[in-house]
């Protein structure tokens, strides 16, 4: 299948992180044959990549490497390409700073499992440059949990706007403070980096890269106004994180609090298999992704919840504003 689908290795890349996974993968002699012939005849980068991700996997011992290189960092940024722009902008002021950087502009050829680990090994400290992009990025997920492993200080950034972390990505960097490069100035963000860079380091605690758990809730302590209409887009955000309802907080990334109580009219006069389906539509053209039904059912509970709560508030503050007349 794999010769006909080479898209196939890149989903065996993303599960060859499950310990599990492996152990079934590297017991499939077929399988580790043919990877091991595409390791030397393959002359296609992206596709030797690939193969290299998942043999770095198969690999026990990669905390015992030794340094090959006496140069060292004091930071690497681990970043995805698509978000060049903003990681080149951060590299530059850090650079001004008088850190010692260590960032992959050239997209480094040959095996580049290697060429990353050599960035980390020399490092004392990860950048962890958290968008959409990152969390789907199998070379991003290497980098991260090597870096982990190697217990360098790891500081998140977030450079996407709106994005939650998600997936193995709130796994690996659980609770810790990261600086949003989305809410705050550029210079203001720059500043608060550095801060924190010079903040004394604390090791990691190991955990297991794959947890049976679910994953750690970020919530936020941003005030939301008692009247679900005085929500902005900001507000809406917040609450369906707040309540785990990531997938609705991606798609309804551009919603206020207005909107939210027009499609809740719209919800309770049309049938549920109706609304299901567009939905359905919906995430697929906006998210790539089928609506999971679980969270769509809370969703619904927790909207109407919240609105009868707005309305019973109203009314009550009518009803004191009235008391206070008389």
């Amino acid at each position: 299948m794999s010769d006909k689908y080479p898209i196939l290795w890149n989903i065996l890349w993303s599960l060859s992180f499950n310990e599990n996974i492996q152990d079934r993968l590297r017991n499939n002699r077929t399988f580790m044959t043919k990877l091991n012939v595409l390791k030397e005849e393959c002359h296609d980068e992206k596709m030797r990549k690939v193969i290299f991700g998942i043999l770095w996997n198969f690999e026990g011992n990669r905390l015992q490497r030794t340094i090959s290189d006496t140069n060292t960092f004091d930071i690497m940024i681990s970043y995805s390409h698509k978000d060049e722009i903003i990681c080149k902008q951060i590299y530059e002021e850090l650079v001004k700073a008088q850190f010692r950087v260590w960032i992959d502009f050239d997209q480094m050829h040959g095996n580049v499992m290697d060429a990353m680990a050599q960035a980390i090994e020399r490092s004392n400290t990860i950048i962890i440059c958290m968008s959409e992009q990152y969390r789907r990025s199998n070379y991003c997920r290497a980098e991260a949990h090597y870096g982990f492993q190697r217990q360098l200080k790891i500081v998140p950034i977030l450079i996407q706007e709106h994005y939650q972390p998600d997936g193995w990505l709130s796994f690996l960097v659980g609770q810790l403070l990261y600086v949003d490069f989305t809410k705050y100035e550029f210079p203001t963000a720059i500043d608060k980096l550095v801060e924190e860079l010079k903040s004394p380091i604390i090791p990691n605690t190991p955990v297991p890269v794959e947890q049976k758990t679910l994953p750690p809730t970020f919530t936020s302590t941003l005030q939301l106004p008692a009247n679900i209409l005085d929500w902005t887009q900001k507000h809406v955000h917040t609450w369906l994180i707040n309540h785990n309802l990531r997938q609705m907080s991606r798609l309804l990334i551009d919603y206020d609090g207005r909107c939210l109580s027009s499609l809740n009219e719209f919800m309770s006069i049309n049938n549920h298999e109706q609304i299901l389906n567009l939905f359905q539509e919906d995430a697929l053209r906006r998210i790539n992704e089928d609506i999971s039904l679980i969270e769509f059912a809370r969703f619904r509970v927790l909207l109407k919840d919240k609105l009868q709560t707005t309305k019973l508030n109203n009314l009550f503050l009518k009803m004191f504003s009235s008391c206070q007349i008389l």
